[in-house]
């Protein structure tokens, strides 16, 4: 093996075995934190990690054979030699110790608690030498014995030895030729895989497995040829080792395995970490090497000369090796760091890598050994080798450290490879994908590139950033690749960008919005409309009436009602921000829309729209695409600012003309008609509210000049005087008489005052209106809406008009109030004399002695007799017919009451100030209504007494 090299990967620490250990050494074992020594004198030792001895106990009287000390429990087994109890028995035991229990033999020394001891030769295993021993836990306290004897017999006892609940078999090596004398069973070993177990026994000329799953176990030979010698292992991964002379030998179930050509006795062999350890005799020279064998990177990791070896173990992560003369050597195995140093310092980059992966280190340490093999590589311009470095440090080396490299080298073949893969893994960046894409298109390697972006696998895992893949290829006019991303990814924002934007096929684009979903197309259409509206506006108005209507998908399907499928449509306003410079295109749209749906819940906001354009003047709304589409206030603030600046020449209401503008006449004519009908349409008389915006639309009319549009709106309101100011505006005598008699009707709901507003019109006109002025005079009397003195005083303010217009008028008032002085002068005449009758009979009633000569009872009409009651009045009663009531007559009571009721109802109504002011206000005359208040006294300042009583009791 002179071809492996050599690595100090390991370094010694000699020490020795103490001193109080005086028999020689027969067998050791490890674990747990110790080193069990068993000697000839049938002591067993313990030391700790710093080989110093814990303490020891004697286990047999005579002999320590074999040891081995249990993992999973505290427990130790031994066999060894005792004193022989007679002839016929041996002497050979085998003790269970529970180290973790101490029992006290003395005041210095202890031993641990023997739990068990077991003859291991009976009448039915007779007695042999035994040569090799081993134990496995199966499963606490299940534990399985096997102890080889030189007569090729294999002892197995299994079960819970401390309980003595076990049962005892024999194995027996098969041979091939039967003359042969029995060979010793030099070595064992269990392999345990999963559900198999089995058991490997080594003889100088076989090596053989037994199954000890089937009952009775069955053996197989899997090699005509053994070891004679001790040099027996087992490998972490259940393989059986064999050192020979001439190699060291793997074994597997199956048979003969990997062999390694070490020259050299092998005295000892083992496995640690995945290394085999050896000690090699060269017969040659007499010495002992102990090497350290890497097998899989094929170097020696440590070796070094040795004494006479006894032992070989493993603990605490090294290696202790026992001399014959009781020396002890430790040996430590380095730390990564200090290995992976080594190998750098030699330029052996390779072999650092294997080894790391090897020992299976992680991945960012193997990955920081690959990085600093690609910079020995890169300095030396073997950039090929070097990249293919720094592939394998994706995901943990930063990729802008070998970006940059290449980037200065100018190597940009390697530097594609490299962002290839790391688009494969998944680990680029936005930048990385603009970086790859830019060398495809500087290499104009367009294959590369449609593979790349045309990927299934890439695309639908999203190996690159989709976005920047598309932005690159735009930036480099491959046009039809960035399509196909955009496409396959789903962004049809893109797609349709690109379509428009750079390629202008807005057909293809018109077809594209109309092979998506019905909320996808909406967004598109949004983004995109204004492109759209400009070059293909009935197209596009065909799609938004598929979006916003109920030709869509849903629908179609039946898979909800009307009015939930409404809801669930775009409405158009949320498109109205794409028409902001094709206001007839928005019309037409609004206008097919509003005809083919009815009952839209946005149909407030389209009417509102569609008056805006109706009522313009030359359909030009820059602030449209300002217009808020979810609240109303915001759409009427955007939707007024945008009408007021609209330009517009006005002379006394009148549209001033030119030659040149008839069409456009025409054409501002033909909206306002088709304003005018909305208006009338959208407010149905059996609804409150109209289906538009009543104070915008008003603003509208205003600014346009729009009379009929102001005039129906005011009449639906109410709002008569506005009306009738509309027509006084327009010097329209005619019809503001008519309006006057259509809507100053008070018997039909109408507002009598707008006689009033019009004599206060025909008053201030400065113009002879004498016709009018009668005609309006005929429905002022007719009413009596005003007083004359009124009529005078406004028709004085107009110089033309003549005292004979309101001669007749003002001859008929004053004989209708000569009448009613008349009846009032009679009614002041009539109520003297009741007053005057009254006061005498109150002063009769004061100083006048009243006669009762009534002889029967008011009430009941029988003769009246004691006692009796006498009211001023003139009715008697009996005073049972009055019973608990005898201060009032019950005759005159009620009447009484009621004017009382209507005394302190005046009291009332003069406290009731909001009533008097809204009678004022209501009534034809106010002056009558204060009138009436001072004559009940209501707001008289002289403060009515109580009531004085009118009629007295007496007892007869």
């Amino acid at each position: 093996m002179y071809q492996w090299r050599k690595f100090d990967f390991f370094e010694e620490k000699k020490s020795r075995i103490p001193d109080e250990i005086e028999g020689k050494i027969e067998c050791c074992s490890s674990g747990r934190g110790k080193i069990l020594l068993g000697s000839d004198d049938g002591t067993v030792s313990l030391l700790d990690r710093g080989l110093q001895l814990l303490y020891s106990f004697p286990a047999h009287s005579a002999s320590v054979l074999y040891l081995q000390q249990l993992k999973q429990r505290n427990f130790l087994v031994t066999v060894g030699e005792d004193e022989q109890i007679s002839p016929q028995q041996s002497g050979i035991w085998l003790k269970v110790f529970d180290l973790a229990k101490k029992q006290d033999e003395g005041s210095s020394t202890s031993s641990p608690e023997c739990v068990q001891i077991l003859r291991i030769f009976t009448n039915q295993f007779p007695e042999a030498k035994i040569t090799s021993f081993l134990v496995l836990e199966e499963a606490p306290p299940i534990i399985f014995i096997a102890i080889g004897l030189d007569n090729g017999c294999i002892y197995c006892i299994q079960g819970d030895i401390a309980r003595e609940r076990i049962k005892r078999f024999k194995l027996q090596v098969d041979y091939a030729h039967s003359d042969k004398d029995h060979s010793p069973i030099n070595g064992l070993g269990f392999r345990v895989d999963g559900q198999a177990f089995q058991l490997f026994a080594i003889t100088p000329n076989s090596v053989s497995l037994f199954n000890l799953q089937t009952q009775p176990p069955r053996g197989q030979t899997l090699d005509h040829i053994g070891s004679t010698a001790s040099s027996v292992a087992m490998s972490d991964r259940s393989e059986l080792i064999i050192g020979r002379s001439e190699a060291v030998y793997f074994y597997e179930v199956d048979g003969r395995g990997p062999c390694w050509a070490f020259e050299g006795e092998k005295k000892f062999v083992g496995w640690y970490r995945g290394y085999l350890l050896c000690v090699i005799a060269d017969q040659r020279t007499g010495k002992n090497t102990f090497n350290i064998y890497d097998l899989k990177n094929h170097l020696i990791a440590h070796s070094l000369a040795v004494k006479e070896v006894s032992h070989m173990l493993c603990e605490w992560g090294n290696i202790v090796l026992i001399m014959a003369d009781k020396s002890a050597l430790v040996i430590i195995e380095k730390d990564m760091e200090s290995k992976l140093d080594m190998l750098f310092k030699k330029n052996l980059y390779s072999v650092a890598i294997n080894l790391v992966q090897s020992q299976q280190a992680d991945a960012a340490a193997t990955a920081e050994v690959l990085r600093k093999y690609g910079d020995h590589l890169y300095s030396k311009q073997d950039y090929d080798d070097a990249m293919s470095q720094y592939i394998h440090t994706i995901g943990y080396l930063e990729p802008s450290f070998v970006i940059q490299k290449f980037l200065d080298a100018q190597r940009i073949y390697n530097l594609t490879n490299y962002l290839e893969k790391l688009h494969e893994k998944g680990l680029a960046s936005k930048d990385h994908t603009t970086l790859l894409l830019n060398c495809y298109t500087k290499l104009k390697d367009v294959e590369k590139l449609n593979v790349f972006l045309k990927s299934e696998e890439q695309v639908g895992e999203h190996k690159f950033d989709v976005e920047t893949a598309i932005k690159a290829c735009r930036a480099a006019n491959y046009h039809e690749q960035a399509m196909y991303v955009a496409k396959k990814a789903g962004k049809h924002e893109w797609y349709l960008k690109i379509l428009l934007e750079d390629l202008a096929r807005y057909d293809e684009a018109l077809q594209y919005i109309n092979s998506l979903e019905p909320g996808q197309a909406g967004v598109t259409v949004k983004e995109y409309g204004k492109l759209l509206i400009e070059h293909k506006p009935r197209d596009t108005i065909e799609i938004l009436m598929s979006l916003c209507t109920e030709e869509g998908e849903l629908v179609k399907k039946g898979g909800a009602s009307s009015s939930t499928f409404l809801t669930m449509l775009p409405s158009p306003v949320d498109f109205l921000n794409i028409f902001v410079h094709h206001p007839q295109s928005l019309m037409e749209f609004l206008e097919r829309y509003t005809n083919k749906v009815k009952d839209s819940p946005a149909q407030v906001e389209i009417h509102n729209t569609l008056l805006e354009l109706y009522l313009s003047r030359d359909l030009n709304f820059p602030s449209l695409s300002q217009s808020s589409t979810n609240e109303n206030d915001d759409l009427r603030t955007d939707r007024l600012s945008s009408t007021a600046m609209i330009s517009r020449a006005e002379s006394n209401g009148r549209i001033i003309l030119d030659g040149n503008d008839v069409n456009e006449e025409k054409d501002r004519l033909e909206r306002q008609r088709k304003g005018l009908l909305l208006l009338k349409s959208a407010w149905p008389s059996e609804q409150e509210q109209p289906l538009y915006d009543v104070d915008l639309t008003i603003i509208l009319c205003e600014m346009n000049a729009f009379k009929e549009g102001l005039l129906y709106l005011y009449e639906k309101l109410k709002l008569y005087k506005e009306v009738i100011s509309c027509y006084m505006q327009a010097h329209d005598h005619e019809g503001l008489i008519a309006c006057c008699k259509r809507l100053g009707d008070s018997g039909k709901g109408g507002d009598p005052s707008l006689w009033s507003d019009l004599l206060n019109y025909f008053g201030e006109l400065g113009e002879d209106c004498s016709k009018e002025v009668k005609e309006v005079l005929t429905y002022i009397e007719r009413d009596d809406i005003l007083p004359p003195i009124i009529v005078l005083q406004t028709l004085s303010r107009n110089p033309c008009l003549t005292l004979s217009v309101i001669k007749d008028y003002i001859a008929r008032k004053l004989e209708q109030e000569s009448k009613l002085i008349e009846e009032d002068r009679r009614a002041i005449e009539k109520y003297q004399e009741e007053t005057s009758t009254m006061r005498k009979e109150i002063q009769d009633l004061r100083t006048n002695a009243r006669i009762f000569q009534l002889s029967k009872c008011t009430a009941c009409t029988f003769t009246l007799d004691l006692p009796a009651v006498h009211f001023m009045c003139m009715h008697s009663f009996h005073q049972r017919c009055l019973g608990d009531n005898e201060k009032e007559c019950p005759e005159c009571a009620p009447e009484y009451r009621a004017v009382l009721e209507m005394k302190r109802n005046l009291e009332q109504n003069s406290k009731n100030q909001d009533q008097f002011f809204q009678q004022v206000r209501n009534s034809k005359n106010g002056f009558s209504v204060i009138a009436e208040y001072f004559g009940k006294g209501i707001i008289s300042k002289t403060s009515n007494g109580h009531a004085e009583t009118l009629n007295s009791s007496s007892d007869l």
